[in-house]
């Protein structure tokens, strides 16, 4: 007697097929659980490592939040850190030979760390490079606003390294009338000021530092307009062993408004949330 089409739905033992695949479903699901959480362990730890690198060297505090580097960098590491697992769970099944199974783990693998790669290097990319003193104010300056060619006449103290975080610089004196005029008609329709032109870096120090006191205000009265940051202040001063009464301050233009706290040497003490102008 020929066997009708329905009866290809069961095995030798007339159970349907479907309650195979269903007793074996749990055991797949457990086993690709507990890869996809090896994974997602050693997609935390390869986070961990990346935002050392990033907080400790190219963004420390407060440039993660001058420059917007958290933010940036959390999201890149977010969406590497659960897409990775969630691929190996999905594609994780023990019943494949160990060569595919190899091969799908190895392009999740490289796929997950060209992702983190690309992100770091946008992070690196964007990071800022030099607290620049203008006059009255500082001048967080990252990598995108600075000129490739203008970067190499620097000496090799201001050179950026990729170990070092943002260095405090400050600004020489137009060497004539004409420069002068120069960067300012720039200036104004838009362009370069002194603190997008490393040509004009200085190392801050002696006489080039002490050149931010002429604008700089006591810090009391930047507390009196922002109370919120008496307690602040007043812990900063207390790990500094410092009068704060012998503190100035100067506005800080960046993504967020701060302030950079100096002491009567024009060196920075520190830093504070508010607008100083």
């Amino acid at each position: 007697m020929k066997k009708s089409a329905s009866a290809l739905f069961f095995l030798s033992n007339n159970q349907p097929i479907f309650c195979c695949a269903l007793m074996t479903f749990p055991l797949r699901f457990r086993a690709a659980t507990q890869a996809a959480s090896l994974h997602l362990l050693c997609s935390v730890g390869a986070a961990l490592l990346a935002a050392a690198l990033v907080f400790g060297l190219w963004y420390p505090y407060p440039y993660r939040e001058l420059s917007g580097g958290r933010e940036m960098f959390l999201l890149i590491v977010a969406v590497d850190v659960v897409c990775g697992p969630l691929l190996t769970m999905v594609l994780f099944n023990p019943s494949k030979p160990r060569a595919e199974l190899w091969r799908d783990l190895g392009l999740v693998a490289l796929i997950q760390l060209g992702a983190l790669g690309y992100g770091l290097h946008t992070v690196w990319q964007a990071r800022p490079l030099f607290l620049v003193q203008e006059i009255d104010r500082f001048k967080v300056i990252a990598g995108p606003v600075l000129n490739s060619n203008s970067m190499t006449a620097l000496p090799d103290a201001l050179q950026p390294q990729w170990w070092k975080g943002p260095m405090t610089v400050a600004i020489r004196n137009p060497k004539d009338a004409l420069e002068r005029q120069s960067v300012m008609f720039e200036s104004i329709q838009g362009g370069r000021d002194y603190a997008e032109r490393p040509e004009f870096y200085l190392p801050y120090e002696g006489t080039a530092a002490l050149k931010s006191l002429q604008r700089a205000q006591p810090l009391s009265v930047f507390l009196q307009r922002h109370p919120d940051q008496q307690d602040t202040a007043h812990k900063l001063a207390l790990e500094k062993g410092a009068n704060i009464d012998q503190w100035v301050y100067l506005p800080v233009i960046a993504r967020q408004d701060w302030v950079a706290v100096l002491d009567r040497q024009a060196q920075i003490q520190g830093f504070l949330r508010g607008d100083g102008f």
